[in-house]
């Protein structure tokens, strides 16, 4: 039955699921076509709308941080220490189901700091736990692990790096999603990531997803799928990477490139600004964690992880290929944006979204409604510029703390992730598997993990 729906879901998602970039192509032009009809907007004030700063691009540098979010946790999960300690996990389980259940917690677990990290740390440790397994002949169903390197994407908009909490902490932020003035004050993350409903639905599928994917693990030996099947085996650790040929380098560049003497240069400065906001609480401290933060953050560590400027330039230039998807949606997330403003559409919208679900179904509502739009706009990021201002707008006209809101947008901008492949990309490159081997398991994951959020928020 669990391959059967996996095969039904890859057929569909693999085969009649354009590219994301074709997607947000679509959402642009059906949200011009219903502004046009359901508003008194101007065919010409509505182009203008698309095509000015408030509107195409509005997000640009929005785009760059959810690009330096990826890079920077791409290099840090690429480091050499992180994939020692990869290696070193990959020996522990004796059993398919310990295995199973070991990659699911490394994955969740690294999501919730960082969802780069989590994505690619949890790819790695599916590969390497299926290769050691393999060499040790203990039977482990791979695309199953694979699946299981996948679960950090179900956690992550929870953790210290979700998109929709962390726009919500700044002034700023919230005016470059919702225009000028801004409609509410700034939401510190004690009232989102640390509020005790986020713990509870974060902490509850960090614990229940690993334990779950283990059950999942086939009894049957002759049912398991080897990591061998796919031409993954134990592999040495990789030295160095050779240089490039282009003769001799002077000794004054190897020096600037290869010595941790320039990394320090700027690691220092860096290390004394994350001591002033982590340890003395310096603009707000963990509770004031913004994008931005965040990323210097994540710089340092890759930089003290690799050492050498050029190590980490490497790290980052293996990464810098997924962020194509990034580059060419957000600046039409910023033309929906803008259209939707000047048009009067979000308003209506948030209206008719208030007035369906009021004020006690709207956290829920939200919720279910965001998981369908993850499908069509699979950023976490673009799926708050898109989504984001209707469902404020919404919770302020009910009444709703928007505090709420935010996260309930989150959630389900998480949960189909399980079945959205734009993310999976990188995964499916690491592990060499396909979608459909993976999409049964993810599927029936998210759906427990869905009905956990949903009896939260009701209850809430």
């Amino acid at each position: 039955m669990l391959q059967a729906l996996g095969l039904v879901l890859a057929r569909t998602l693999g085969r009649w699921m354009p590219d994301p970039f074709v997607l947000a192509i679509l959402l642009s032009v059906a949200t011009a076509a219903l502004a046009l009809a359901w508003t008194d907007v101007t065919p010409a004030a509505l182009l203008d709308a698309w095509a000015g700063e408030r509107g195409i691009f509005s997000l640009l540098r929005f785009a760059m941080q959810m690009c330096l979010m990826l890079v920077t946790g791409h290099a840090v999960a690429h480091s050499p220490p992180l994939l020692h300690l990869a290696r070193r996990l990959a020996a522990v389980p004796r059993t398919g189901a310990q295995a199973v259940y070991l990659v699911a917690l490394v994955t969740c677990s690294a999501a919730l700091l960082h969802w780069g990290l989590g994505l690619i740390l949890g790819a790695m440790a599916a590969r390497l736990v299926g290769a050691a397994l393999a060499a040790r002949g203990v039977k482990a169903h791979y695309p199953l692990l694979c699946a299981a390197g996948y679960l950090g994407m179900m956690v992550w908009h929870g953790g210290l790096s979700g998109s929709a909490p962390l726009k919500v902490t700044q002034v700023r932020d919230i005016v470059e999603v919702f225009g000028e003035p801004a409609p509410f004050a700034p939401i510190g993350l004690e009232r989102t990531l640390f509020a005790p409903l986020n713990l509870w639905i974060t902490l509850g599928l960090v614990v229940l997803l690993p334990f779950l994917a283990a059950l999942l693990m086939p009894r049957r030996p002759e049912l398991c799928v080897e990591a061998t099947e796919y031409g993954v085996r134990e592999e040495a650790d990789a030295g160095p990477e050779p240089a490039v040929a282009c003769g001799p380098r002077p000794w004054l560049v190897r020096v600037l490139e290869e010595s941790p003497l320039v990394s320090l240069l700027l690691g220092v400065p860096i290390a004394v600004w994350a001591w002033r906001l982590y340890a003395q609480g310096h603009g707000g401290g963990v509770l004031g964690l913004t994008p931005d933060a965040l990323n210097l953050t994540m710089l340092l560590v890759g930089l003290l992880l690799h050492r050498t400027p050029l190590a980490y330039l490497r790290a980052v230039e293996r990464a810098a290929p997924s962020c194509a998807g990034i580059l060419l949606s957000f600046p039409l997330y910023g033309g929906i944006l803008g259209m939707m403003a000047e048009s009067g559409l979000t308003a209506r919208l948030a209206g008719l979204a208030g007035a369906t679900l009021g004020a006690e179904l709207l956290p829920a509502g939200t919720f279910v409604v965001a998981c369908g739009i993850n499908l069509f706009v699979p950023s976490g990021g673009g799926q708050w510029a898109v989504q984001g201002p209707i469902a404020v707008r919404a919770a302020l006209d009910a009444g709703v703390d928007p505090a709420r809101i935010v996260m309930a947008v989150a959630y389900g901008d998480q949960l189909t992730n399980m079945l959205q492949p734009f993310w999976a990309l990188p995964l499916l490159a690491i592990t060499r598997v396909r979608v459909g081997d993976l999409i049964g398991y993810s599927a029936l994951l998210m759906l427990c993990g869905g009905a956990w959020i949903g009896l939260l928020l009701l209850l809430a």
